[in-house]
């Protein structure tokens, strides 16, 4: 009985440590969504110019997040061009939203002074006694971008893509990088894929050097338009 009271705390204080250290991931995991109908085209097709709504076409944070994605669509023979020499139309949506998460954390209690002390008196994780819990609560950031390419001939859309991401980074500036580069990884992804996407955390900001994709099935569903031309993210 003794032992199974002790295997219990050790499980406790290992779990309590997990939490502490899942906040120390080196990675950014994003969850990428394409819906596509890509024919491929030719490297010389592969010009484009970017269609902004009225709010966005003043925007410098716009401009700020079209160069990343024009920097990642280079790297799929794409060339920026003036739209009346583009072969397809590429539209931004994104946002961020805040929601709060609530832990049940255990407190262990040392009503003795020593030799009680530490793990180890009774009411620690090696004692008998159980612990008290107090619920703590967590900010957690979501951050989205969807990525729409269409063909500026007939208006059709050939690919929609959509990387989401969540944690306690606040700045929707900070994660963008990494949800640009989620987002291109692996182009043109299958219509209806799910994916997911981890980045190493760079000391600028996000360039990668190693992204892995495990794809997860179809479904999931486009970002939706926010306020300011963005998608709130889930």
């Amino acid at each position: 009985m003794m032992h199974d009271r002790w295997t219990r705390r050790a499980l406790l204080l290992l779990a309590a440590l997990a939490l502490t250290l899942s906040g120390c991931t080196t990675y950014v995991t994003s969850q990428v969504t394409a819906f596509s109908a890509w024919n491929g085209g030719s490297d010389a097709t592969r010009t484009f110019a970017f269609k902004r709504s009225p709010e966005q076409s003043q925007s410098i944070e716009q401009s700020t997040y079209e160069q990343l994605v024009a920097n990642g669509l280079a790297m799929h023979a794409f060339r920026l061009v003036e739209e009346p020499q583009a072969h397809y139309l590429v539209g931004l949506a994104y946002g961020s939203r805040m929601d709060t998460v609530t832990v049940a954390q255990p407190v262990f209690y040392n009503p003795w002074p020593g030799p009680y002390w530490g793990p180890w008196n009774p009411w620690g994780p090696w004692g008998p006694y159980q612990p008290a819990y107090v619920n703590q609560t967590y900010p957690v950031y979501s951050h989205a971008l969807g990525i729409r390419i269409t063909d500026k001939a007939g208006g059709k859309e050939l690919y929609n893509v959509t990387a989401r991401t969540s944690g306690d980074e606040p700045s929707l500036v900070r994660v963008m990088p990494y949800l640009v580069q989620s987002a291109l990884a692996n182009f043109p992804l299958a219509n209806g894929t799910v994916t997911e996407i981890r980045i190493p955390v760079g000391k600028s900001g996000g360039v990668p050097n190693e992204t892995g994709a495990a794809a997860a099935g179809p479904g999931g569903a486009p970002a939706t338009q926010g306020a300011a031309g963005s998608a709130p993210a889930k």
